[in-house]
């Protein structure tokens, strides 16, 4: 499993780094040509935006599969992670012209990491959002389960995921269309880092899918102990 996860690290990191040194000597060939100069510095922005958040996600990875379980858990407010999860999605929702809407309980607390529960819930309204028509809507739910779980649903009316990768989904570079996945910047680690994520919280994640109807990723983490038993905030 290292050996394979070292040989896609390199393949994805070879990916854009070619094309950052491709597009360098294209722009050395016009530099002449204003225009050509421009088109061709705005795609190295793009390569080098998704040079960083692979970049970025291999350390996020690394961090939580390296302290597992959270060592310092803290109460960590839901209310707060779906509103700083949503503001970091709404910019991209918008363009697309998607709608992004909250429902559910509210006030209730877990004991975690609160960067890594808004990475999580972030990364799956990100992939909800790149795999959505156009003027639709994405859902983000939050219950509390009678088992004394949160429950955080991302449901999507998007193209849905086959059957058949349901299984494979969150695994390490594991994309079910790489041309699409790499066309909106997508690095294949953000599905693997919501699974550790989740494991680092005792918790767990799960997916139901039906293609050409949309996808509902659910997350589960034990509650406070006081809120499993009230549900108070």
């Amino acid at each position: 499993m290292k050996r394979d996860f070292v040989a896609n690290t390199s393949h994805e990191l070879k990916t854009p780094v070619g094309a950052l040194a491709l597009l360098a000597e294209t722009i050395e060939d016009a530099a002449d040509d204003a225009e050509a100069v421009r088109r061709f510095a705005s795609k190295m922005r793009q390569e080098a935006q998704r040079l960083t958040n692979l970049v970025q996600d291999l350390i996020t990875l690394s961090r939580i599969q390296a302290v597992e379980p959270v060592p310092d858990p803290r109460p960590v407010a839901l209310d707060t992670v779906v509103a700083e999860a949503v503001d970091g999605c709404r910019m991209r929702a918008n363009a697309r012209g998607i709608t992004l809407a909250s429902a559910g309980s509210r006030g209730l607390s877990v004991l975690g990491d609160e960067d890594l529960l808004v990475t999580a819930l972030r990364n799956l309204l990100e992939n909800a959002v790149a795999y959505s028509p156009e003027k639709t809507r994405v859902v983000i739910s939050t219950r509390k389960t009678p088992e004394g779980n949160a429950e955080l649903s991302v449901a999507d009316q998007g193209i849905g995921i086959p059957e058949r990768d349901l299984e494979r989904i969150f695994e390490r570079f594991y994309r079910v269309d790489p041309a699409r996945s790499r066309a909106t910047g997508g690095t294949g680690l953000g599905l693997a880092i919501v699974k550790h994520v989740m494991a680092a919280h005792n918790g767990k994640v799960t997916v139901r899918s039906v293609e050409g109807a949309g996808s509902t990723f659910t997350l589960y983490i034990p509650l406070r102990s006081d809120h499993a038993s009230t549900g108070a905030a």
